[in-house]
């Protein structure tokens, strides 16, 4: 079998690293390098950038790679349209592995939108208590509205984010009691959330939905059509190897 490239930062990713490892695949596990202590991977890891599309295609074919596992988070939209490009220059089967989205269940008081500024303009005008959910990119624009801000982050930023926020540094899985506890402790009135799906960062969702917080959920970018499965028994079917892994 040819090598794989995995473009990882998920827990999904991860799993299918420790599955590949298992079967003794010729696998490489790439990295952003987002954050400054990713979790550490049993296949050879990369750690930044690749180049844009140009680079990528350069990168497929000095490391004959052979089929590439798209696994990002569902918010790395241009790593995500950059390996469709790529993999259609370079001739090289994509599979997407892509956790389910979030739906609203009963209780929930949800409202979508399609961005981070539509999610500015959807927060109240008179200050309210945020807990800004959303990591640490595109942080800036929330300060045009009078809100604290509470920001759950994996690395310490440099310097205050927001000119009225308070920072916790914390790695999910997170759970729902932890969670609610949280907004409590700080008396959060509003949530914003990425619609990223799966269970490690739903906590946030439930914990609202027992206060009956309101969540401003922004809801996924578009990306081209491309093929895609939600879980790890999938693609090492689709990559040929026994999906009997214990995975």
């Amino acid at each position: 079998m040819k090598r794989t490239l995995v473009l990882g930062g998920t827990t999904e990713a991860s799993a299918l690293a420790r599955s590949l490892a298992a079967a003794g695949a010729d696998a490489i596990f790439s990295y952003a390098g987002r954050t400054e202590a990713p979790v550490a991977q049993p296949l050879p890891t990369r750690i930044g950038g690749f180049g844009g599309v140009a680079g990528l295609v350069d990168y497929l074919r000095a490391e004959n790679i052979g089929a590439v596992v798209d696994a990002t988070h569902p918010f790395a939209a241009q790593m995500s349209r950059n390996a469709i490009a790529a993999c259609a220059l370079a001739c090289v089967p994509l599979l997407g592995l892509e956790r389910p989205a979030w739906v609203a269940g009963i209780g929930d008081s949800w409202s979508h939108v399609d961005s981070i500024e539509a999610a500015v303009q959807a927060l109240p005008e008179a200050p309210a208590r945020v807990f800004l959910a959303i990591g640490k990119q595109n942080l800036t624009g929330f300060a045009a509205k009078p809100h604290h801000y509470l920001l759950r982050l994996v690395d310490a930023p440099e310097s205050p984010p927001l000119p009225d926020c308070t920072v916790i540094l914390a790695r999910g899985p997170f759970d729902a009691a932890s969670d609610k506890a949280l907004l409590v402790q700080h008396d959060i009135s509003h949530i914003v959330a990425k619609n990223a799906g799966g269970a490690g960062a739903e906590a946030k969702l439930i914990a609202a939905r027992a206060l009956g917080l309101p969540v401003i959920l922004i809801d996924r970018p578009s990306l081209p059509t491309r093929q895609v499965v939600g879980a790890v028994a999938e693609v090492l079917a689709w990559l040929g190897h026994s999906a009997d892994l214990g995975v």
